[in-house]
């Protein structure tokens, strides 16, 4: 799933045009539709083409109501940009892009929209050629610019076609086993109670978990879970997502707030960062200015103490550490953007290097500068977590030879597994040992297999509740796995007992045959049958026709019927008896014959042959001409 945010000047056309592609109007608020202006932040969502879901956010352009656009944009996989072709790129078109710029988003499409209303066709080529401009140097340069109406239809089509393939180079966003949803958007339903909206990233959250809301620290469980208004029992990273929680009051939360899985993540008031002072800004950005920071959904004062500078010139990047007003539970990477409050404007933004220095840094202090610029490019951890995402699954031995400029490779290794960053596959796992033949998987790839495994055993159950389990090839298959991967990945799953692997099948542990009651009573009246007429029983294909296929195959598999060829069938108590009765034959008469044991017990020389030459194949009688002796079992 993705997420794409609008952008662009007011009364551009986002609100209408976001309307046309999803049939689903965004504006929401009775003064937004009185106004004819969007106002917050409004949500819809597509089906594209190829069949993949789409989310939509839909933010405000006027001026007015920028702070309420970032709310929107912080969770965005590739924007929309619009500007309308009467009248051009416009004040709120480039804070918008420069916005999204910050953000790190550099995939989207332009949609030039209104091309209706425009002068001529070559009014529209010079429009879009300004635009093509204003891209340059920006992630979105080189996004493709398509003419669309949204009032007759015209270039939707192409519209859809151009944001499907920029999605498709964005790729789906990995699970790493820490879910956080940015919340912009809380309300309550008659009956249910308390629901959160926002963009899903990090993890995945399933119905019936227990959450976090920070920086309150107050806890809560979900009570269900929608994806584009479908109720689904997990969600996953990167969509659109409404959580039903149960332990908290709507007036406990606050757009800005963030649900998490307990105890992973922190608020913080300190922020080390890289700050970028965008080149449009009308001035330098002094030491210890007051500005308001945006992160997610979240919007707080803060002061930027520069680290080696007393002012950062319009255009030029420099080390600093935000000091926030209120904490904000942050990570490592996290993009954010800073407005002056006064006048009103954007001038900046980075990413966060360290969320948690522990402490205000001394200025122009050289060993915390170079510290810093080891912590961006990367710690030996992050190396090698890094390197296992771009080779997928592999050995120890592997990984280590991929990243030789890593020191104690063995050490570093084993402390990621004892944290939980990597993960061994296997059912020996690791055992305090590391070993260069382990196979190791980072968290989230593990964490998304997983997740795929679960819901493809679960989905086999649902669609046939009567089988033991789906085949290990079909199930190999269905996840797209080499061999030696499926099966690390099959040890893992069923070591932490989420899976039970049966050689030739593999099930959910939590999953049970259960008969319908119509069907518990067509076996036993089956199963009395057989008790009547132990010896010339029912046929299989006569068993077949009474109970089903599937029913008697479970009979069979739980051991209330032992199948002694492909037609012959015995109630287990039964056989066990026949069992003891030709052996006690044999030791007393030394051998006996297949006439003798049909008379024994009163059945069809078929009945009988059929018998006896399984228990040949068992090994408890053996064939010598005409007749029967003990066999080695």
């Amino acid at each position: 799933m993705h997420v794409v945010g609008t952008a662009g000047h007011v009364d551009h056309g986002k609100s209408t045009l976001v309307h046309a592609l999803s049939g689903i109007d965004p504006d929401r608020l009775r003064e937004e539709k009185e106004r004819e202006m969007t106002i917050d932040l409004g949500f819809a969502w597509l089906t594209l083409p190829g069949g993949g879901s789409v989310g939509v956010v839909d933010v405000p352009g006027h001026r007015d109501f920028i702070e309420n656009m970032l709310a929107g944009v912080g969770g965005i996989d590739a924007a929309l940009l619009v500007v309308a072709a009467d009248e051009g790129v416009k004040p709120q078109t480039r804070e918008h892009l420069a916005i999204l710029d910050l953000l790190g988003v550099d995939k989207g499409v332009v949609a030039l929209t209104k091309v209706d209303l425009s002068e001529s066709e070559e009014w529209t080529d010079l429009v879009a050629e300004e635009v093509g401009k204003v891209l340059e140097g920006t992630g979105l340069q080189g996004a493709p610019i398509v003419p669309v109406s949204a009032r007759t239809g015209q270039g939707l089509d192409d519209l859809i076609a151009a944001l499907e393939l920029a999605l498709a180079e964005v790729g789906e966003r990995p699970d790493k086993g820490r879910p956080r949803l940015p919340v912009d958007r809380v309300f309550s339903i008659s009956g249910f109670g308390t629901v959160v909206t926002g963009t899903l990233e990090g993890g995945s959250f399933t119905k019936g978990q227990e959450v976090e809301i920070l920086p309150p620290g107050r806890r809560a469980r979900i009570r269900g879970v929608q994806t584009h208004k479908e109720t689904v029992d997990r969600a996953v990273p990167g969509s659109r997502v409404a959580l039903n929680l149960s332990g908290v009051a709507k007036s406990d939360l606050k757009r800005g707030d963030v649900v998490a899985s307990p105890g992973w993540l922190q608020p913080t008031v300190l922020a080390d960062v890289r700050l970028r002072h965008l080149a449009d800004a009308a001035r330098p950005l002094r030491h210890n200015a007051r500005v308001k920071f945006f992160w997610g959904a979240t919007e707080q004062m803060a002061s930027v103490r520069l680290l080696d500078r007393d002012a950062l010139v319009p255009g030029d990047s420099s080390w600093a550490q935000l000091k926030l007003d209120q904490p904000v539970p942050l990570v490592r990477g996290d993009r954010f953007v800073i407005r002056i409050p006064s006048p009103p404007a954007t001038v900046g933004g980075g990413v966060v290097v360290d969320p948690m220095p522990g402490r205000t840094h001394r200025r122009s202090r050289p060993d915390v500068l170079a510290r810093l610029e080891t912590l961006a490019r990367g710690t030996p951890d992050e190396m090698l977590v890094g390197q296992l995402e771009r080779l997928g699954p592999s050995t120890a031995a592997t990984l280590l030879s991929a990243v030789p400029q890593v020191e104690a490779g063995d050490e570093l290794v084993s402390r990621l597994v004892d944290s939980g960053d990597l993960v061994a596959l296997g059912s020996d796992g690791y055992a305090g040992q590391m070993e260069h033949g382990m196979l190791l998987a980072t968290s989230a790839w593990w964490s998304t297999v997983a997740g795929k495994l679960r819901d493809k055993l679960a989905s086999y159950h649902d669609e046939y509740p009567l089988r033991a389990g789906i085949s290990r090839e079909a199930l190999r298959s269905g996840l797209g796995l080499e061999p030696k991967v499926f099966g690390g990945v099959v040890g893992r799953a069923a070591a932490e007992g989420m899976v039970v692997d049966e050689g030739a099948t593999i099930r959910l542990a939590s999953h049970e045959v259960r008969l319908s009651e119509v069907q518990e009573e067509a076996v036993g009246a089956l199963l009395a049958a057989f008790a009547t007429s132990p010896y010339l029983t029912p046929s299989a294909k006569e068993s077949r026709a009474a109970v089903g296929p599937e029913v008697l195959d479970i009979l069979i598999g739980r051991g209330d019927l032992v199948q002694v060829s492909d037609e012959v069938l015995f109630l287990a108590d039964t056989y066990g008896e026949i069992v003891a009765r030709v052996r006690d034959v044999i030791e007393r008469e030394g051998s006996t014959t297949l006439a003798q044991v049909r008379d024994m017990l009163g059945t069809s020389r078929k009945y009988a042959q059929a018998l006896l030459e399984h228990l040949d194949s068992q090994g408890i009688t053996r064939r010598e001409g005409d007749v029967r002796v003990l066999g080695p079992s």
